[in-house]
């Protein structure tokens, strides 16, 4: 069974820069495309950023700049969030760009506050 699990997020001040991973394995990233999601609260996952060739990189003003990136040799999935924003605050998890999806992970919060 496909196991993910995140790490790295924090409380990080307006404007602020991060880096949060999701650990799986590199066959898993060699075969299946993925993305990061942001949940917060009773709303659904909100799709953040995939590697999908159109959507490389998603802009929100709102929320700031997030830059998906992977390695294939370590199995790592990297979320770069950069100008962040309160708006961005919520936990992201990674898990397969298409449905359906594996079992989602504990995923790791983010909180852009003062």
């Amino acid at each position: 069974q496909v196991k993910l699990e995140e790490s790295g997020g924090r409380l990080v001040p307006p404007g602020g820069s991060l880096r949060i991973s999701c650990t799986t394995t590199p066959n898993l990233l060699r075969t299946t495309p993925m993305a990061w999601f942001r949940h917060q609260g009773g709303e659904n996952y909100a799709l953040v950023a995939t590697k999908d060739a159109v959507f490389i990189n998603t802009l929100d003003s709102k929320k700031g700049r997030f830059t998906f990136m992977q390695s294939t040799e370590t199995g790592t999935v990297y979320l770069q969030m950069d100008d962040l924003k309160p708006a961005a605050t919520g936990r992201y998890h990674c898990n397969s760009h298409a449905s359906p999806h594996f079992p989602w992970g504990p995923g790791t919060q983010v909180t852009v506050a003062s």
